[in-house]
């Protein structure tokens, strides 16, 4: 999924996104929109680009913004789009998704359409909404939650996995739409009208979920997201075009590269239905990501979270982010090798050694201050090696509690 951004000014400010999203085995873009005036031309400038880069691409309306009882309008605002030559046709219809939507008049969504539609959102309630009116669901929530939207809790504690299993009943067979997130964390306060401020727990999320994408093989799979910097679960590159709400305080020098790279195999045996990504590794890699701060640093002194802000949502919590507890202060490796070696990560001058074997593996080894280094020797020689440009540190950067991950990514050449 991608946010659809106001400062584009061009079909060519999206090739970017589209060329590299191609080069991972990405076949096509949710387009995240809601009301804002620039949105159509925002929406013409993303078809325009994917039809030239061999992309498809397909609208996601998100109802933080539209309302239940725009079924009419959505549907003729859809119509406007479903004949354009980079739109994501399935089964020979129209593919359209939400965020949320619960309620939405599905029959009269597709009247105003005038389409043959597959209608696969994100409806939210497994147990209430109407599944019997969709052709497929997107299940939002790729991260261990308490049900409420929150990290989980003693006694609380709902797996991605036990999600997949409530809408893949729910279906009853239809098509199941599967995320797949590596991170979550958001920290904005009083600054902005819709303050925010918790994480989920991330670890070793992306490596254990696409494990289980190759397990389950649903019909589709939706990374979330491209760019939703602010709540730090982009796989896009910082480079992507967008604008700054404030979220750069904790995405500046945090690139997330690195999780497209240990994703890239993995995104070849799905679609290829297999269930090992290890004949699909092609080069030895050495894939890393930690936190920049111990979770238990203070930065309440400078933090802009310590003082009351708008809590409309539930989402504001003072301090902290709401589930920091849940963080483990580990660095996480995940080897990518076409034989086996030994690998050596070093985290603030604590050096552990492992057997990393032939295939994919992850590791996790205790969080220190300083420098972090990663090696792979085979036959006593060090075949990958190298420093991060990031060391782990007691300061607060920009004064803030940051929750967020730095990845890189070691390999040959």
């Amino acid at each position: 999924m991608i946010g659809i951004e106001s400062d584009r000014t061009s079909s060519a400010d999206y090739d970017f996104d589209m060329q590299r999203a191609k080069s991972y085995g990405i076949d096509a873009f949710a387009l995240n929109i809601g009301v804002d005036g620039y949105t159509d031309a925002q929406l013409g400038y993303a078809y325009d680009s994917a039809a030239r880069n061999g992309m498809k691409v397909f609208i996601s309306y998100d109802f933080n913004w539209w309302n239940t009882g725009q079924a009419t309008q959505i549907g003729q605002h859809l119509a406007g789009y479903a004949s354009r030559p980079a739109q994501l046709i399935v089964g020979g219809k129209v593919f359209v998704s939400s965020f949320a939507g619960d309620g939405l008049d599905v029959a009269a969504l597709r009247s105003a359409a005038g389409v043959p539609l597959m209608f696969v959102p994100n409806f939210q309630n497994v147990n209430s909404a109407n599944f019997a009116a969709l052709d497929g669901a997107l299940n939002w929530m790729g991260w261990p939650n308490d049900g409420h939207n929150k990290a989980p809790k003693p006694g609380q504690n709902i797996t991605v996995q036990q999600g997949d299993q409530a809408y893949i009943n729910a279906l009853g067979g239809k098509p199941y739409l599967a995320p797949a997130s590596p991170w979550f964390f958001t920290h904005y306060g009083p600054e902005v009208s819709y303050s925010k401020n918790w994480v989920f727990p991330g670890d070793l999320l992306w490596w254990d979920r696409w494990n289980q994408i190759l397990s389950l093989g649903p019909q589709f799979v939706e990374i979330v997201t491209w760019n939703d910097y602010g709540e730090s679960h982009y796989v896009g590159p910082l480079s992507s075009k967008h604008q700054d709400d404030g979220g750069s305080k904790w995405i500046n020098d945090m690139p997330h590269n690195a999780w497209l790279d240990m994703a890239k195999p993995f995104i070849a045996a799905y679609k290829a239905r297999a269930t090992s990504v290890n004949n699909y590794i092609t080069q030895d890699q050495i894939i890393y990501w930690y936190r920049p701060n111990l979770r238990d640093l203070n930065c309440d002194a400078t933090d802009t979270t310590l003082v009351p802000a708008n809590n409309g949502s539930g989402n504001y919590f003072m301090g902290r982010p709401n589930g920091w507890e849940t963080m483990l202060d580990n660095v996480y490796v995940v080897t990518l090798l076409k034989s086996a070696g030994q690998l050596t990560v070093s985290s603030g001058g604590q050096a552990s050694t492992v057997n990393a074997p032939a295939g994919a593996a992850a590791f996790s080894f205790p969080m220190g201050l300083g420098r972090q280094s990663f090696a792979l020797a085979r036959n006593g020689a060090n075949v990958l090696a190298a420093n991060s440009l990031k060391d782990i540190t007691s300061v607060c950067i920009c004064g803030l509690y940051n929750f967020n991950a730095y990845t890189y990514v070691i390999l040959c050449g």
